[in-house]
């Protein structure tokens, strides 16, 4: 019994033992050739009109040129950078809010079972409008000749003398149209993780509804809604045509962009365009990286 004990024994150690692992293969000639076009494309209409942004930014007529950089931080384009932080962060504000309750709202409404497909739907198309077609329709609803501003008008309400779309509220108010649906098929995927049994186990353990969120579902949730605020700031921040059909006076960096690049022929100051295009780069480089962080911790929760 010893014997065909020991080799029973000595089978079954090598058949369980941990796994090989695979041998790493090259890729398929036609996974590669069906792949290249798209990096060609990449390679062309991005990463090279990016590295010659950068080349033109950090060394002007062949020498270093880091004052550059610098100048485009200064004087008139300064308020340019102060007036697009506070433009991108109000809308990423408020927009992440109102888009993560209303994807709160949609989850815990059951009924009728239409509202859910139609909030996605909608938020899908929204999401995706804005620049010249976003702006006409909202000068046309409450610009200064507006069917509505004319209605209001006609009932002793005049909105021109407190609001108008020019300003960085107005540019706002537009930018959340786009903002709010982009932030609620951001964050549906946490908010659908979240589990009943979560609640119910806290509530047996004597949690009541603010600590419940406080301590269960708000830690789960941060991540996707940081993740999703960062990615409304960029988006707001980069956007150019509604801005520009709105008003084109408002001192924005996307607007200086295109004053600097195609308008003023000053000499030097087609440097300084690539700078602030530089630092346009950087920014949204950054806040990528920490989208991408943001989305891999939330993503712990959302796939278990």
């Amino acid at each position: 019994m010893t014997g065909p004990t020991i080799v029973t024994a000595r089978r079954q150690t090598t058949a369980g033992g941990p796994p090989r692992a695979p041998r790493r293969t090259l890729p398929p000639l036609g996974a590669v050739a069906a792949l290249a076009p798209f990096v060609l494309f990449l390679a062309v209409f991005l990463l090279w009109p990016m590295a010659a942004v950068l080349w033109h930014s950090i060394t002007p007529d062949g020498h270093l040129g880091t004052s550059t950089l610098v100048r485009a931080l200064s004087g008139p384009y300064r308020s340019s950078f102060v007036n697009s932080f506070i433009l991108s962060g109000a809308s990423a504000l408020i927009g992440g809010v109102i888009g993560l309750v209303l994807a709160l709202a949609v989850r815990d409404l059951q009924r009728p079972a239409w509202i859910r497909p139609t909030a996605d739907a909608f938020s899908s198309v929204a999401s995706q409008l804005g620049g010249v077609p976003l702006a006409f329709a909202f000068i046309a609803a409450i610009g200064t000749q507006g069917l509505v501003t004319k209605a209001m008008s006609s009932i002793g309400i005049d909105l021109r003398s407190v609001f108008s779309l020019s300003s960085l509220a107005g540019i706002t108010l537009v930018y959340l149209y786009f903002q709010i649906p982009m932030m609620y098929l951001v964050v549906a995927p946490a908010v659908g993780g979240l589990r009943t049994s979560w609640r119910e186990a806290a509530e047996l353990l004597g949690a009541g509804p603010v600590r419940y969120w406080l301590t269960i579902a708000g830690p789960i949730l941060a991540p996707s809604v940081l993740g999703g605020m960062v990615l409304l700031f960029i988006n707001s921040f980069s956007a150019y045509a509604t801005a520009y059909v709105l008003s084109s006076d408002t001192s924005l960096v996307p607007l200086q962009i295109r004053f600097v690049l195609q308008g003023n022929v000053i000499t030097g100051e087609q440097d300084l365009g690539y700078a602030l295009v530089t630092w346009t780069i950087v920014l949204m480089a950054v806040g990528l990286i920490v989208m991408q962080l943001l989305q891999r911790r939330a993503a712990r929760w959302t796939q278990s």
